[in-house]
């Protein structure tokens, strides 16, 4: 059976895997009639797995058996008393034992609505390069206070809740903008975000 992985090449599960997966599921698929091949119950077996978010089976021309596996993208990972990714449609995923990816860290207050508010921010983020390149943590203070930690700087940003983040998101950069030019980054420990239409330094 030939298995092609679609999407960005870290794969959270292999080939071998998958193999396993079809034969303690449904036997052996080698040398089966092509009449008594299930190409969709196969597709079904690889999708149980918890890193596959979509299979496709088909049979080629010269009598292949093909499988194009769309592997689930997880965009945050969750440190608290269970340690998993949330994916990309902000669903929980296992950790791989495969790959790691550089996703944000989440920490702090974990609850259903928490991590629904966290995939909002992250779904911002992912859309925007700077904060994809930057944001490496978010913090939950408590259900609508969150905040965030960047790559290089040392200052925390109080984001607050998740309303307006397109609005909050523009101020912060424009306060970068003509921090970074002021050289004036260092100076801050606390860069908030919470009141409206305006970015709120606290200097160390």
């Amino acid at each position: 059976m030939e298995i092609i992985f679609e999407g960005d090449n870290n794969l959270y599960l292999s080939q071998d895997m998958v193999n396993k997966l079809l034969i303690q599921n449904y036997g052996s698929v080698l040398n089966v009639g092509k009449e008594k091949l299930v190409l969709n119950t196969i597709e079904k077996v690889i999708e149980a797995n918890d890193m596959v978010k979509s299979a496709q089976v088909y049979l080629t021309i010269n009598g292949k058996l093909t499988s194009r596996i769309f592997q689930r993208q997880p965009i945050g990972r969750v440190e608290g008393s269970a340690k998993f990714y949330l994916d990309e449609d902000g669903k929980s995923m296992p950790l791989s034992k495969m790959h790691s990816a550089r996703v944000p860290i989440i920490t702090g207050e974990i609850t259903g609505k928490s991590l629904d508010d966290v995939f909002e921010i992250l779904k911002f983020i992912n859309q925007d390069d700077f904060l994809r390149k930057n944001v490496i943590g978010i913090h939950i203070q408590a259900e609508e206070r969150y905040q965030l930690k960047f790559r290089v700087e040392d200052f925390i940003v109080d984001l607050g809740n998740v309303e307006d983040l397109e609005s909050k998101f523009k101020n912060f950069k424009a306060f970068y903008a003509k921090a970074m030019k002021d050289k004036s980054l260092r100076e801050y420990a606390v860069v908030s975000l919470e009141f409206d239409n305006q970015v709120v330094c606290t200097k160390i």
